[in-house]
């Protein structure tokens, strides 16, 4: 069965809303979906999935250096062509998710657009995307394999 790696710094547990919501998407078009804080993730093993999915907050304008660090050495793994998808919330600006997606684009990687980028804390409304988000990923990698 295929493999969705979510990965996600959170700060105020926001973000980490999203990625569930994106896991509940892409398990409901049966793929295997591992979701977790990327503290308790081993870059190479999200690398290894067939799809991956980051999220970070914004802080300062950026992602959060931790998981700047995790996401450029899972990148130095083989990941061209694995089907990726960008998330996060934010309070003012919005940054992380644009910058991951394009970290991820350069390594290679066949990015969702647009990446998914909620203010605060999620609504239902905001949630239905993020469900949303993992079924269309769901399906691009089961068409990419």
């Amino acid at each position: 069965m295929p493999k969705l790696a979510i990965v996600y710094l959170s700060t105020q547990g926001n973000t980490m809303l999203m990625a569930e919501g994106i896991a509940e998407g892409a398990i409901s078009r049966n793929i295997d979906v591992e979701v977790r804080s990327f503290y308790e993730w081993n870059p190479m093993d999200a690398a290894s999935a067939d799809g991956i999915a980051v999220g970070s907050s914004t802080f300062n304008y950026a992602m959060h250096p931790p998981i700047q660090k995790f996401l450029d050495q899972m990148l130095e793994t083989e990941v061209k062509g694995k089907i990726g998808a960008a998330f996060g919330s934010y309070g003012w600006s919005g940054e992380a998710p644009v910058m991951i997606a394009d970290k991820m684009r350069k390594a290679g990687m066949n990015v969702i657009d647009p990446v998914l980028r909620i203010q605060y804390r999620p609504t239902e409304k905001d949630i239905a995307e993020c469900v949303r988000l993992g079924k269309d990923l769901a399906e691009k990698i089961k068409h990419n394999k």
